[in-house]
């Protein structure tokens, strides 16, 4: 086995278990019983202290290549972030873990449509195309039938919050896409931090007393699904090739739906798993170029980089943060410096 397939197979060990890890995110939410908002707010603040014990570790605030602006880009792609996941867990009480999970993997769609908008992408008839099959599969995954229309709309309401969801996190991913020179762990940190005060006038502490053993969901969140694994995550990205990465982040909501159905017996109808592979199959043809690289080349272009460009002394540049498999359209524009996928923060 040559070094290049051994690195490239602990990238993938790594990713596998940060998705898997992603998967269990919804039943810690739900068993910790706290209010959506409150369950936010702990986990960013568990979450920072984790991430921030980590970057402080491994010395990363040295040289952190923050500037003014990009410390405010990663700032606001935090203010995208928080609100994104408080929609996202409010989606799974109005309607389930699965088809929330299912339904905010539009989340690639949703960057290469504001790719386009915001920043003059060239939108091909592929790509719509396969964006347009990608929404038809969400019609057929979401289940909403006339009746949710009529007895309160909570489900309706529901996937309304988990679609909103997925663009916040889309904003996110063009927001902080485009800071550079800074370690994502770094972003990450600032992003979580952000959350903090943000979140503060609408976490409900009186509510928190006597919840008990239902503290370790919330520390769990915040030190093992903020914490271990973005630095699994961010570790897996620099090993892997844009194909890998995309296929690998699957498995989010694969043990997302398996994890629903086991725990609380909650799983999708046929006609529901219909939607599931039209959103899938879009998800990577959007999400992936043209001419993917093999791991070998990527690896023997990354040394070249690392032994002639980084400066002695500087921190090369590394892989920014941000969500799961997600890319911008790649094409000409500001926005095709944005085009490696990033696996799904939720």
């Amino acid at each position: 086995m040559t070094s290049a397939t051994a690195v490239e197979n602990k990238g993938a060990v790594q990713l596998t278990a940060a998705m898997m890890l992603s998967g269990t995110l919804g039943v810690f939410v739900v068993e910790s019983g706290a209010s959506p908002f409150n369950v936010v707010f702990f986990r960013v603040l568990f979450g920072a202290l984790a991430l921030g014990g980590y970057a402080l570790a491994r010395g990363y605030f040295r040289g952190h290549g923050f500037t003014p602006r990009t410390l405010g880009l990663a700032a606001l792609g935090g203010v995208f972030i928080v609100f994104n996941w408080v929609l996202l867990f409010q989606s799974y009480e109005n309607t389930s873990i699965s088809v929330a999970t299912v339904v905010y993997h539009t989340q690639p769609f949703y960057v290469v449509l504001l790719g386009a908008l915001l920043f003059r992408e060239r939108l091909t008839a592929a790509k719509a195309g396969w964006i347009a099959l990608a929404f038809a599969g969400l019609v057929l995954v979401s289940g909403v039938s006339p009746a949710d229309f009529t007895n309160g709309g909570s489900y309706l309401i529901g996937v309304g919050q988990a679609l909103l969801a997925a663009l916040l996190y889309g904003l996110s991913t063009l927001v902080t896409k485009r800071i550079t020179g800074v370690r994502p762990h770094l972003i990450a940190l600032v992003q979580v931090l952000v959350g903090i005060p943000l979140l503060l006038p609408f976490t409900d502490f009186g509510a928190m007393r006597g919840t008990g053993a239902d503290w370790g969901w919330l520390v769990g969140l915040g030190v093992v699904h903020t914490g271990l694994m973005y630095v699994l995550m961010y570790a897996a990205y620099a090993k892997l090739p844009t194909a890998k990465i995309a296929v690998l982040a699957f498995t989010y909501p694969a043990v997302a739906m398996v994890m629903d159905w086991a725990v609380y017996g909650h799983h999708i109808d046929l006609v529901q798993a219909l939607g599931v592979p039209l959103i899938v199959t879009a998800s990577l043809k959007v999400t992936l170029p043209r001419n993917t690289e093999s791991a070998r080349s990527i690896m023997a272009r990354r040394i070249a980089e690392a032994a002639s460009v980084t400066p002695a002394g500087r921190t090369p540049r590394t892989p920014v943060a941000g969500p799961a498999p997600r890319t911008v359209a790649h094409g000409t524009g500001a926005a095709s410096r944005l085009a490696r996928p990033v696996a799904s923060k939720a």
